[in-house]
């Protein structure tokens, strides 16, 4: 393979942000649709105001030479996960080009990449079609997919009924197994126990000393330092720096995470989540009461989440996980917390709102990260923001 396996030349990718409030499915015309006829189309006429745009990613350039591993760090909405959909193929940049030279295997968000409806097995050599083998090919490697994943017992049953760590090790199993020259990995570890996240990490580190180009999204700084030669780190859909991924990582932790106590997205489609949620705001707020408004150990806390439920009819709680500095849990907590012996309350489709309380005195001073994760069917985690809040 001659030049770099990834050249990224000015990327960019930009949103419409709808500035009025989409019509439910099913509703008639209303009398203002009725009285003004030509608003809709007066409004599609005339140029996009800047504050109804939003950049997923703008004018990114860098290259990625065969044969190496690289990370990408930024906080949630940097616009990680659109550089990787954008090398994918998935969806299409606004300005710019990627120019990939080589085979990509991708493993993106949980929910992407296979059949529903198809078995394990049917999905394995769907995925090795797709990327131009040929049957006999994927037969050579099928057994090693499956033992990684560790699936045996349900390879012919459809994907659909598979839980997300099934799932998500099955993807990357078929990713890096079936031998593509340019792996694509966004937030593998966010799924998974630590004996998985253990095996992920060793297999992408084969795949680079085989030769072979890897490109890691993940929060996980460490992980990206051990695997990682060089670093990208996004922010706020800008390249914010390029480097040894020692000194970039050092770096974003110097200035990305400055007690930040709010995050807000304007919208699902670039909000953090997936096909089931998608998360519109955080917080932590000091209870009423202090009229200054700062945070203090001292005063109660108040943590605040909205967020889309996009699929309805299912019972979805949150919950948070406060871990210090030193990476050592101090403890978590659920909307769960005292409904064990409730009905669940299968929510419909709309914007949804959860605060939890944290009585003052709980906490030791000092720096935390936050982790919010929401369950489905009291237990199972269908969705993890690592680093919500810092």
């Amino acid at each position: 393979m001659s030049g770099p396996a990834i050249e990224v030349q000015n990327l960019s990718k930009v949103y419409r942000i709808g500035r009025r409030t989409e019509r439910r499915k099913g509703r008639g015309l209303g009398l203002e649709d009725i009285l003004s006829p030509f608003r809709y189309l007066a409004s599609t006429l005339r140029p996009p105001r800047e504050s109804e745009l939003l950049w997923a990613l703008k004018d990114v350039s860098f290259e990625v030479e065969p044969g190496e591993a690289i990370g990408v760090i930024g906080r949630n909405g940097a616009g990680k996960s659109t550089l990787l959909k954008l090398l994918s193929r998935i969806t299409e940049p606004t300005s710019g080009r990627a120019l990939i030279n080589g085979r990509v295997g991708s493993l993106l968000e949980v929910g992407t990449g296979f059949h529903p409806e198809l078995t394990g097995r049917e999905n394995i050599y769907l995925s090795g079609a797709i990327l131009g083998m040929r049957r006999v090919e994927v037969d050579r490697k099928f057994d090693e997919i499956v033992a990684f994943a560790e699936v045996e017992k349900f390879l012919d049953t459809p994907v659909k009924r598979y839980s997300s760590g099934m799932y998500v090790r099955l993807a990357f199993a078929v990713a890096a197994h079936l031998e593509p020259e340019i792996l694509l990995v966004d937030e593998v570890l966010a799924v998974g126990d630590a004996a998985f996240q253990r095996k992920c990490l060793g297999k992408m580190g084969d795949v680079a000393t085989e030769g072979r180009t890897v490109l890691f999204v993940s929060h996980n700084l460490v992980a990206v330092q051990s695997l990682c030669r060089r670093a990208v780190w996004l922010e706020g859909g800008l390249l914010k720096d390029c480097g040894e991924s020692g000194q970039v990582v050092a770096e974003y932790l110097s200035t990305a995470h400055k007690n930040k106590t709010e995050a807000e997205w304007a919208s699902p489609e670039s909000a953090p989540g997936n096909d089931k949620v998608r998360i519109h705001k955080v917080a932590v707020r000091p209870e009423p009461g202090r009229p200054d408004g700062s945070i203090t150990m001292e005063s109660p806390l108040a943590l605040e989440v909205e967020y889309w439920n996009l699929v309805g009819g299912t019972d979805l709680q949150v919950g948070w996980r406060f871990t210090t500095e030193q990476q050592v849990v101090a403890f978590t907590t659920s909307s769960q917390e005292g409904r064990a012996d409730l009905e669940p309350e299968p929510l419909q489709q709309g914007l949804y709102r959860s605060v939890c309380r944290i009585p003052a005195d709980l906490l030791n001073e000092g720096g935390y990260r936050l982790m919010l994760l929401v369950f489905q069917n009291r237990g199972k985690v269908i969705f993890r923001l690592d680093d919500a809040l810092v």
